[in-house]
Order: C-alpha cells, then structure tokens, then sequence
C-alpha cells in the first residue's frame, strides 16, 4: 500500500470512487435538458418582463410552460406555445386555446384549425412553411370564454418576445382579441378591417377568426379579401404607414 492510499484509507475516503457495477447509489438518467433558472417578479408569481424579452427560443417555451402569470395555469392541461416556420414571413396571431388545443398543446388544431388550413391553403400556404401561429393567451380559459383584458396583458410579454424572434414581414390578427392586443385600441372588428395597421415596423391586417366563421359562414366571402389583401402587401415593394386602406383588387 503505498502512503498516499494509506492517508485516504485512515479518514475514510478510500476508494476514491467506486466502479459503476459496484455503486451502491441508484443510477439517475440526467435530463435531456435542463430548464433555465427562473427569476422571480417582485409578486413572486412570474419571471420578469425583462427576463422574458431577451429569452431564446427554447428558453422562451420553457418559461411559458411554467408560467403562472394569471389564473388561467391553474386549469390548463398545458400551456400552448405556437407552431410553425420559426423565420417565417407570415404570422397569424389568434385569441387563445380551446379544449383540443390544451389537450395536445398546439394552437388551432379544432375545427376552427381546420378551417385555418383551408384559408392558408388558399392563399399557397400552410403550417409548416413560411407561417408561425400563435395565440395571445397561452393557456386556455374555461369554458372558452373570451380571455380578460388581464389575462391578455399577462400573456403579451411571451408574444413580443416571439414576434421579435420570428421578425415576420406581415402579421395577421384573427379576431378582436388578436387585435386589441396587437394594436392596443377597443375598436370594432369592422372598423379594424380594410385598413393597414402597424405593429412597430411590421404591417398587421385584421381579419375575423376561424371560429367566428364557422358561426358566420357569410363573412368567409370578407376573410378572403382580407388574404388576398395580406399577399398583395407582401408582393409589394414597401408598405406605407399612413393606416390607409390596401386598395389591391380582390
């Protein structure tokens, strides 16, 4: 035995370490990833706006999956993050999750999806490619009714922050939720329609929601021209900002 074993033996401490085969500790897997550390607000209910808006992707997901920002987490299955090209040039942003959604964690899957898909189709596009989708609440509100203003206000710092990761050419709100969010005003649908908007730098066209449709299927004949509004401004060379309406044929 050479001295320096000896030492190690008479505090007993020796071996070392043990072989795998003869630890006696359980073996734990590590995880595939760890989540972030999550800095709390002055409530101690929610990370920090300013945490949020330099958050990566993956960091971003993860703070929204345990996010306890309003009530809603407490009745959700889980929240529900987006879905789609994460550099695309098309963002829909809609109101939040129905009872499918929460179920399998990605937005518009319902048949208001399914009509979604329908309208993207229509216009050359789909999920997979070139469009991010998203909903301004993660979460869902029972019953699925329309989120509260606060919900709304607690859920937007996650939406900035995916809107600026993603840098979309074009936005479109479905819906009156969408926009009041997005634009920051209280007024009508109707009123919202037909004219540019702007979110920062980034042109928004208002149009009306997949479920809204499925209950008025006369106004689908106006969702149209809304696209075909939002595809003429992106073959367009510049987009002007003086909130006047698209005047492109439809």
């Amino acid at each position: 035995m050479n001295p320096e074993e000896a030492r190690w033996r008479e505090l007993g401490l020796w071996p070392l370490w043990l072989p795998r085969q003869e630890s006696a500790l359980p073996r734990q897997e590590a995880p595939a990833q760890a989540a972030p550390e999550l800095p709390l607000d002055q409530a101690g209910s929610a990370v920090s706006e300013d945490f949020v808006a330099t958050a990566g992707w993956d960091e971003l997901q993860t703070l929204v999956s345990q996010c306890t920002r309003c009530a809603l987490h407490e009745t959700r299955q889980q929240a529900v993050f987006g879905v789609g090209d994460r550099q695309a040039r098309w963002m829909f942003v809609g109101e939040g999750p129905g009872a499918e959604e929460d179920q399998r964690g990605e937005p518009f899957v319902g048949a208001a999806g399914r009509l979604l898909d329908q309208m993207l189709r229509a216009v050359g596009l789909n999920r997979a490619d070139d469009v991010y989708i998203a909903n301004v609440v993660k979460c869902r509100p029972p019953q699925n009714r329309t989120p509260s203003d606060t919900e709304c206000a607690a859920c937007m710092p996650y939406l900035r922050r995916q809107i600026a990761l993603i840098k979309p050419t074009l936005i479109v709100a479905l819906g009156k939720v969408a926009a009041h969010a997005l634009l920051d005003t209280d007024k009508t649908l109707g009123a919202l329609r037909g004219k540019l908007h702007h979110w920062g730098d980034i042109p928004v066209i208002v149009t009306w929601h997949p479920a809204y449709l499925l209950r008025n299927p006369a106004d689908k004949a106006k969702t149209w021209e809304d696209l075909c509004r939002a595809r003429h401004l992106l073959a367009s060379p510049c987009t002007p900002r003086d909130g006047s309406a698209d005047t492109a044929d439809t």
